[in-house]
């Protein structure tokens, strides 16, 4: 059952991602924390994990002024899990760290994260390998997906490997589903 703290949630995260697009498309950002904090449901996690879901990119996006809002409106839990699944924060000048430099320190930081923030991980980039897949599919965008990421489309396919890989050690309920999508994105992409 959801509380009040589901839509509270809700509204932090749409001001947090108010004037953002997904990448390469005039969809609202809003509409990727909705869905990871839907698969992160549908994969068994609670309202925390839920809300966690729904806040995951809010630091990492918006900056660390997020971090106390979290802590007070939904506690050390959540905030933990959402800095668990935020691999870099943007600095006074809103620059993060390198892009490899940062997702090779996340996929290391994966094996050791605590199994409620590597659910909420895991319906991330399941959401964004679902995404990809999508775009491949899309006459209009195919291949071209790919020109959207900081990295090449070598480097992203390395990435999102690399994550199934450690999803999949760990057991994540979520492993086989980013593990099958990669498949077919490998597939379409070659």
């Amino acid at each position: 059952m959801l509380t009040e703290k589901f839509s509270e949630a809700v509204t932090l995260a749409t001001a947090a991602h108010a004037t953002q697009k997904r990448k390469g498309s005039g969809i609202p950002y809003i509409a990727h924390p909705l869905g990871v904090a839907s698969l992160v449901i549908e994969f068994g996690g609670d309202e925390e994990q839920a809300l966690a879901g729904l806040l995951h990119d809010v630091i990492e996006d918006g900056g660390p002024q997020f971090v106390e809002p979290i802590r007070e409106g939904f506690g050390e839990r959540v905030l933990s899990m959402v800095e668990a699944c935020t691999d870099g924060v943007p600095d006074a000048n809103g620059k993060k760290a390198p892009w490899a430099e940062r997702k090779e320190k996340y996929i290391a930081h994966l094996a050791e994260c605590p199994d409620d923030a590597l659910l909420v991980s895991a319906a991330d980039k399941l959401y964004n390998a679902r995404a990809i897949l999508d775009d491949l599919l899309n006459p209009s965008v195919g291949a071209a997906v790919f020109d959207r990421f900081t990295a090449s489309k070598a480097d992203t396919l390395w990435y999102y490997g690399k994550l199934a890989d450690v999803f999949a050690e760990r057991k994540s309920p979520v492993a086989r589903r980013l593990s099958a999508v990669m498949a077919e994105i490998r597939n379409l992409a070659a």
